[in-house]
C-alpha cells in the first residue's frame, strides 16, 4: 500500500492523463522502478551551472573558458591527483584535456616511448573520468559518451580499483588500446568526456556578436554544446533582425563591422558579399578621404593604407544609409517616441551645421553627395537597389540563418533557472524605481508582461518573415529593442550614432542611462524585481550582463548586497583598458556560487605550446551549509511532478481503475 492512499476521487480527476501515462508504464513494476529511480536521483548532488556574458566575438578565449570550465578541471584534477602528481603534470594533463588533439600531435613528436606515455595518461584520465561522473546516474553518462568508445568507456569507469579478479581484464583493454593504434582517438574522445561531465548547464547572457572577429565561430562551437540557454543581448537582436528582413538592422550589422575593420565574420564566416557596397563607396567617395570614419584597427590586422581607406568608405556610405532607414522607421511608429533622432532634418546643408538641443554645431563632414536636404530621408535608387541586394544575401546565407534560428530555440529575453532570474540588459524603471509602463503597439506593459510580450513579438517577426500578405512592418521592432529608449536590451534614453561620427562636442555624445542603473544597488529594487518574476526574493539573485564593470576603478560586480551580480567585466579587447579584465564567469555548483575574474588570455597556439591557461581569482559569493541536491532545483521540482504523477498511476492500478498491460 502506498503511504497516505490516494482517493478515488483525485484519481479519477487525472484519468484521462494516468490512461496515457499507463502506455509508458504499463505495469506496477515499471511504475514503480521509476518511483524508485526518479527519488534516488533527487539525492544526487546538484550540477554545475556556468555563465558568461558579453563574448563580443573573442572566440579564443571564449573556447578557452569554456574547455576548462573557469577552472573547474583544473580543481578536479587537485582533488583527486593533489600529491601523487607534480605541478608540472597536473599542468599538462590539463592542458591535454583542454586541447587534446593538438596536445597529441606535439606529444607524437616530444615522447621517446609514446606507448608507455599513452598507458600512463590513459590511466590518469580514466580515474579523473570516474571522479566526475560520480555526480550523475549511469543512463546520463551512458548518453554523453562517444559513440565510438561508450562500451569500453563505461566499463572503465565503473571498474572498482579493489576488484583483484578484474585488474587483468581491465590492463587489457588498454592494452590493447595502444595497440591497435587507437590511443589518440581514445585519448580525445575522454577529454572530450570530462569537459562535458564538469559542466551541467551553460547560461549566455548575451552580446555574442560584433567588435571581435569569430562571432561564427562562438555560434558553431554553441549550437554543438549539450546544454545551453541564451539570454539575447542587443548586439544579438541586432544580427537576428536582419535576418528578419529588418533592413535598418542589415546596415547596422555592416556598420558596425566596418567600424571594428571586423569583415571575417560575415564575408568568411556568413558568406556576405560586401563587393557591392564596395563599388558603390568607390563610385560615390572616390575624392573623399572620409577620415571619421576609418576603422578602430584592434587585432594587429595587417590592412593596407588603400584597404583602410575602403573601409572607411564602406563605412560612410552604409551609415548614411542607415540614418535614413532609422528614419523611415521613426516615422512609421510614433508610439517608439524617437522623433528627437531625426538628425537629418536638424541640418543646415549650406553652412555645414547641425541644431542639437537648442544649440548649433559644426559638422566635421559635410559631404553628403546621396542627401536630398528637400528631403533627407529619401533613398536615392541606387541606395534602395544596394541596401536590397544587402538584405537578400543576409536572408539566404545558409549557416547564418541557422544561427540565428538556434538564437531563437536557445534564447529568450530572459531566463529563470533554479532561482536566478538571468537577463542581459535591464528592467525598464521609472525615477522613483517603480516599474515604466511602455506601449507596444495598441497595449501597454510593464515589468514580466512587457518582457514576455517582446519576447513573443520577436519571434513573431522572424518566422513571419516570409508572409507576402502582411502589410506590418514586424522587424521594426528588432531595431527599437536594438536602440529605443525603453528596450530592455538597450537601457539608454538613446543612441547619438550621427553625433559621434559629426559632432566634435561630447556634450552630444552623451547618452543617459535608464533608471535601473542606478537601482541596481538598492536591495529592495532588486527584491521588487525578483518577486516580478515570481521568485523568492531571499533567495534568489538577478545575474546582469551588458555594462562592463570598471573594477580597476573599484567598482565591485556584486550589488544589493548580493541580490544582483553583473558578470561582464570585459572578454571584448575594445573594453579591457576600462574595465582591467578579460571577463567574469560565475560559477553555480552544489556548494554555492563562485565568481571567477579572467586575466587577458594570449593565445590558444601559447595556450597548447607553452601550457599557459587564463590566470583567474575566485571570489566564494555563497557557500551552503548543506550541499545542494538535484530535488533544489528546477529539475527536482519537475522530478517531484512526475513522482506525484507515478504515485497516482500506482494507485490506479491497485484500485482496479486502469488495468495493467503486457508488453508484447
Amino acid at each position: 500500500m502506498l503511504k497516505n492512499e490516494l482517493s478515488n476521487d483525485e484519481i479519477g480527476n487525472n484519468l484521462n492523463y494516468l490512461k496515457l501515462l499507463s502506455k509508458q508504464y504499463p505495469t506496477i513494476n515499471e511504475a514503480s522502478t521509476e518511483i524508485i529511480n526518479l527519488q534516488a536521483i533527487l539525492n544526487l548532488p546538484k550540477g554545475t551551472e556556468h555563465f558568461l556574458t558579453d563574448i563580443h566575438g573573442e572566440y579564443e578565449p571564449f573556447i578557452h573558458v569554456l574547455k576548462n570550465a573557469s577552472g573547474v578541471i583544473k580543481r578536479k584534477i587537485e582533488d583527486v591527483f593533489g600529491n601523487r602528481l607534480r605541478q608540472s603534470e597536473k599542468k599538462s594533463l590539463a592542458t591535454l584535456i583542454y586541447y587534446p588533439e593538438q596536445k597529441l600531435e606535439l606529444i607524437s613528436k616530444q615522447e621517446e616511448n609514446v606507448d608507455d606515455w599513452y598507458k600512463i595518461t590513459l590511466h590518469r584520465l580514466i580515474e579523473l573520468s570516474r571522479y566526475v561522473s560520480s555526480k550523475y546516474t549511469r543512463s546520463k553518462v551512458r548518453k554523453a559518451l562517444p559513440k565510438d568508445f561508450a562500451y569500453i568507456i563505461e566499463e572503465l569507469l565503473h571498474e572498482q580499483p579493489r576488484e583483484i579478479d578484474k585488474t587483468e581484464y581491465y590492463e587489457q583493454i588498454i592494452t590493447t588500446i595502444i595497440d591497435i593504434d587507437r590511443a589518440k582517438e581514445f585519448i580525445v574522445a575522454i577529454s572530450k568526456l570530462i569537459q562535458q561531465l564538469v559542466i551541467d548547464r551553460l547560461h549566455i547572457l548575451g552580446d555574442i556578436f560584433d567588435r571581435g572577429p569569430g562571432a561564427d565561430i562562438i555560434m558553431d562551437t554553441l549550437v554543438n554544446y549539450h546544454s545551453v540557454d541564451i539570454q539575447w543581448g542587443n548586439h544579438d537582436i541586432l544580427w537576428m533582425g536582419a535576418a528578419c528582413g529588418s533592413e535598418a538592422c542589415v546596415a547596422n550589422v555592416i556598420k558596425n563591422s566596418l567600424k571594428y575593420a571586423n569583415l571575417d565574420t560575415l564575408e568568411n564566416g556568413y558568406g556576405i558579399n560586401l563587393l557591392p557596397l564596395a563599388t558603390f563607396s568607390m563610385d560615390l567617395y572616390n575624392d573623399d578621404p572620409c577620415n571619421i570614419f576609418l576603422p578602430r584597427i584592434d587585432y594587429d590586422k595587417k590592412y593596407s593604407v588603400n584597404e583602410i581607406q575602403l573601409i572607411a568608405k564602406m563605412h560612410k556610405a552604409i551609415a548614411v544609409i542607415l540614418f535614413k532607414l532609422e528614419g523611415e522607421i521613426i516615422s512609421r511608429h510614433p508610439e517608439f517616441n524617437m522623433e528627437h533622432r531625426l538628425v537629418l532634418n536638424s541640418i543646415n546643408y549650406v553652412d555645414a551645421t547641425i541644431e542639437l538641443y537648442e544649440k548649433t554645431y559644426k559638422l566635421k563632414d559635410s559631404n553628403f553627395p546621396t542627401i536630398d536636404p528637400q528631403n533627407p530621408y529619401k533613398l536615392t535608387p541606387e541606395e534602395r537597389e544596394l541596401i536590397e541586394k544587402l538584405k537578400s544575401y543576409f536572408m539566404n546565407s545558409e549557416k547564418y540563418n541557422k544561427h540565428v534560428r538556434f538564437l531563437f530555440s536557445n534564447g529568450s529575453l530572459y531566463t529563470t533557472f533554479n532561482s536566478n532570474l538571468l537577463y542581459h540588459g535591464c528592467i525598464p524603471l521609472n525615477e522613483d524605481g517603480t516599474f515604466r509602463t511602455v506601449k507596444i503597439g495598441e497595449h501597454e506593459y510593464k515589468g514580466k508582461d512587457l518582457l514576455d510580450n517582446l519576447d513573443m513579438l520577436a519571434r513573431e517577426a522572424y518566422f513571419s518573415k516570409d508572409d507576402m500578405d502582411s502589410e506590418e512592418n514586424k522587424a521594426d521592432l528588432m531595431w527599437y529593442l536594438w536602440c529605443g529608449a525603453s528596450s530592455p536590451l538597450f537601457g539608454k534614453d538613446r543612441m547619438t550614432v550621427f553625433e559621434q561620427y559629426f559632432v566634435e562636442e561630447k556634450e552630444t555624445h552623451y547618452e543617459k542611462k535608464d533608471p535601473y542603473f542606478n537601482f541596481r544597488n538598492n536591495e529592495e529594487v532588486c527584491n521588487n524585481i525578483l518577486k516580478e518574476f515570481g521568485l523568492n526574493s531571499q533567495e534568489s539573485h538577478i545575474i546582469n550582463g551588458h555594462v562592463p564593470v570598471e573594477e580597476k576603478n573599484g567598482e565591485s560586480p556584486i550589488k544589493a548586497n548580493g541580490r544582483l551580480l553583473v558578470i561582464d567585466g570585459g572578454f571584448s579587447r575594445a573594453y579591457q583598458p576600462k574595465t582591467g579584465l578579460a571577463g567574469y564567469t560565475l560559477i553555480y555548483n552544489s556548494f554555492g556560487l563562485q565568481l571567477v575574474s579572467h586575466q587577458p588570455f594570449e593565445s590558444t597556439e601559447k595556450a597548447i605550446k607553452e601550457e599557459t591557461d587564463i590566470l583567474s581569482s575566485y571570489l566564494v559569493l555563497e557557500q551552503v551549509v548543506e550541499r545542494k541536491t538535484v530535488g533544489d532545483t528546477d529539475i527536482g521540482i519537475a522530478l517531484n511532478q512526475q513522482i506525484d504523477e507515478l504515485k497516482l498511476l500506482l494507485s490506479a492500478y491497485r484500485k482496479g481503475l486502469i488495468k495493467q498491460q503486457s508488453r508484447i
